[in-house]
């Protein structure tokens, strides 16, 4: 049963750090719809409500479906100006509930082409983050120290699969190298983006924080893009990796191994012995036990999507039945985030209020995991500042919680 001073309303006040949203399922439909206007994208309807109705919808068959959308949005994210301004106004978005700190991810090469290179993709999404926090950090409150500033960093995402479909990008390589086996094609793609990643940093000091690998994960191993995770790990770009979204323990394992995961997005089937696939593995529930021991001492955190993990896996028919709560009876660290705000229809608020309705959080698990968030984060400064900047967060939530009766008066 909720705590009934848990309400949509109190979490909204409280301060948030989404770690895991993508851009281009994250968008206004109003801003997708004028977008396509402008670009003469053709949509399944060019309503609000029809949108709503035929594409992001509250429930999906499946992961299929689920991306049926980001073909839409993906084409509208074809130039500079569009990126920028659907980066600035994901930022106020979340800034509107609460959120102080947002890590957005995308894939600077499904925007890109002969006009705009990855580099140029990251710096206008940089560009748009940046005008929404300068905005937000000039307010009263924020140079009073009443109110942490908001802060964000970009986490680029290489694919573990694409064809030239994708985007022109992807078709130029396809064509470029004509002999070239798909899965050397895979990792030449990852490789050249995580040195695009540490170019957008170092030489031109836009907020690249981390380096995902996202896509199918059945036959498409982590391990293809080693490389570009070993370049990411020398040069101190955080890790973080889609592994058990829809695939068993194991894709986990090679995460963390392979790839030098420090998160991992979403790790929904870590402590389910039943996914496991590899016949090689003699005894599930000992590699299970053995696996989920490993993550919790490293504090390797779960990047945690509810609603999102509910509409791509059909066999999950209730968030009771999701696997957040076995994560925390195991003690593992874990940051509830939204995935995508527009394909899911949801917002961080939201989900922090499903998990208290549905997954037994009250005030002391919510504050855990909405502060662990913070904690976890990829966060673009030095470690003593990070640690300053979560200590104002830390005083916000406790001065929010002595406000609703929730703490004795300091």
């Amino acid at each position: 049963m909720t705590d009934p001073a848990i309400t949509l309303e109190w979490i909204q006040r409280l301060p948030k750090a989404e770690l895991h949203v993508h851009l281009d399922g994250s968008l206004r439909i109003p801003t997708l719809l004028d977008l396509a206007r402008e670009h003469d994208i053709s949509l399944p309807s060019h309503t609000e409500g029809g949108l709503l109705e035929t594409v992001f919808k509250e429930r999906y068959e499946g992961l299929a479906e689920y991306l049926h959308g980001f073909q839409y949005t993906v084409a509208a994210l074809q130039t500079a100006e569009a990126l920028q301004q659907v980066a600035r106004e994901l930022a106020e978005d979340n800034q509107r509930e609460g959120v102080l700190y947002l890590e957005v991810r995308f894939a600077p090469q499904l925007h890109a082409h002969s006009g705009l290179d990855p580099v140029g993709a990251i710096e206008a999404v940089d560009r748009g983050l940046r005008q929404a926090r300068d905005s937000f950090n000039a307010r009263a409150e924020v140079r009073e120290g009443r109110l942490p500033p908001f802060e964000y960093g970009i986490i680029c995402c290489a694919m573990r699969r694409f064809s030239a479909a994708f985007s022109r990008y992807y078709a130029t390589l396809f064509a470029a190298h004509p002999y070239a086996k798909p899965k050397e094609l895979f990792a030449m793609a990852s490789m050249e983006l995580a040195r695009a990643a540490i170019l957008a940093r170092d030489e031109l000091g836009l907020q690249v924080v981390g380096f995902d690998l996202a896509g199918e994960e059945a036959g498409y191993p982590a391990g293809d893009h080693r490389e570009a995770y070993d370049y990411a790990h020398r040069h101190f770009l955080n890790k973080t990796v889609h592994a058990g979204e829809a695939y068993g323990p194991e894709s986990i394992f090679q995460a963390v191994t392979d790839l030098h995961a420090e998160r991992i997005g979403h790790g929904t089937y870590l402590l389910e012995a039943d996914a496991i696939r590899d016949p090689d593995i003699e005894d599930p529930e000992d590699y299970v036990r053995r696996l989920g021991a490993y993550i919790a001492d490293q504090r390797i955190t779960l990047e945690v999507c509810l609603t999102s993990n509910l509409q791509t896996n059909p066999q999950l028919q209730r968030l009771e039945d999701h696997s957040f709560r076995k994560l925390r009876a195991h003690r593992l660290s874990t940051a509830i985030c939204t995935d995508n705000r527009l394909v899911s229809n949801t917002t961080l608020s939201r989900e922090l209020m499903l998990a208290c309705q549905h997954l037994g959080l009250d005030h002391h698990d919510l504050k855990s995991v909405v502060i662990y968030g913070f904690k976890r984060s990829f966060f673009p400064g030095s470690y003593l500042r990070k640690r300053h900047y979560v200590r104002q967060v830390i005083d916000c939530y406790e001065r929010l919680e002595r406000e609703a009766g929730l703490r004795p008066p300091a």
